[in-house]
């Protein structure tokens, strides 16, 4: 844990004890359609990064051994461009596991940059597995959805939830989830995620006839490309203290990484999905991989934290969720 957030945690009493693990979050891919600014994983088209075969197979062994962890969050990069990404989808349905997809809407309208393969079929895919989606729509302006994802990105987006509302997603009563996720186009906190969830529903029906069920308010976490975009801007510092300024007792206490493990591509386990672009690996002491897992001692373990854990704690929190208080 970094001086400058142990003194935080220390001087409000915060306790950050790892819980039971009920959430397994697993990055199988970095390639991605697209590049985004806010991005903290680095991830685009040039990204050749896949999870192995035989690393997926072992995610399902551990799900299928502990049904405590009810929920697999898959992520990328965008997790539809990897080869088995449909198999672990209904194998861990299968299980009867509550599974979320991390779907940045624009790869359902593209082919897939390396086999060129339609993904066309994916909201009646999701629709038939009855996974979560969650999706990145920074803002419901057009031309600051853009500035973060790239041009068009917006109305490709909107084209792509057009397609999940067809199959049911936002729809009331379908019990088909379409979550957006809210990220400040450049180095500010999010707003109140209730006001900002009001206004993305009144202007997207409104003006886009489109419906989605929540919003999530995600912090930009000072990590890889976005950290790389602040210092190119000179902005760094400020961004970092304005973080550290804004962190709040409250949101420590539920950071996301309590009760969850996050996977690598290459099997290595992480605290979370921030640390684990960062390369911090779980302390030294417990099982470092999805092979050697032992949910004990993972529930029991030390949580390693850093100043970009100010990311998380800031304001009203920010988790994979989204507010946390």
């Amino acid at each position: 844990m970094s001086s400058t957030f142990r003194r935080f945690i220390t001087e409000h009493d915060v306790a950050l004890a790892a819980s039971r693990v009920g959430l397994m979050q697993v990055n199988i891919t970095r390639l991605c359609n697209q590049a985004c600014a806010h991005c903290h994983v680095a991830a685009g088209p040039n990204r050749r990064e896949m999870m192995a075969r035989e690393t997926i197979e072992r995610c399902l062994e551990v799900l299928g051994e502990h049904p405590e962890i009810t929920t697999l969050d898959i992520t990328g990069g965008a997790p539809e461009l990897h080869p088995d990404f449909r198999e672990l989808v209904s194998r861990a349905r299968e299980l009867d596991r509550h599974v979320m997809v991390r779907h940045n809407l624009t790869v359902t309208l593209e082919r897939h940059p390396v086999t060129r393969a339609s993904l066309a079929y994916l909201p009646a895919f999701f629709a038939e597995q009855g996974v979560e989606i969650v999706s990145s729509l920074p803002h419901y302006q057009p031309y600051l959805t853009d500035r973060q994802r790239g041009s068009g990105a917006f109305e490709r987006s909107i084209a792509s939830m057009r397609l999940l509302n067809e199959v049911g997603y936002g729809r009331p009563g379908s019990g088909l989830e379409l979550n957006l996720v809210h990220n400040p186009v450049g180095p500010y906190l999010p707003a109140d995620q209730c006001s900002l969830e009001r206004d993305y529903h009144a202007s997207l029906e409104r003006s886009h006839g489109v419906v989605f069920n929540r919003l999530f308010a995600l912090t930009n976490m000072p990590v890889a490309r976005f950290a790389e975009h602040l210092e190119a801007l000179g902005q760094a510092e400020e961004y970092r203290d304005r973080l550290s300024a804004a962190c709040n007792p409250a949101a420590a206490a539920n950071v996301m990484c309590r009760n969850m493990i996050s996977v690598g591509y290459d099997g290595t386990l992480y605290d979370c999905d921030f640390n684990q672009m960062l390369d911090l690996a779980i302390e030294p002491e417990e099982p470092a991989t999805i092979f050697t897992f032992d949910i004990d001692r993972l529930s029991e373990r030390d949580i390693r934290f850093g100043d970009h854990c100010f990311g998380c704690t800031a304001g009203s929190g920010s988790s994979c969720g989204g507010a946390t208080t």
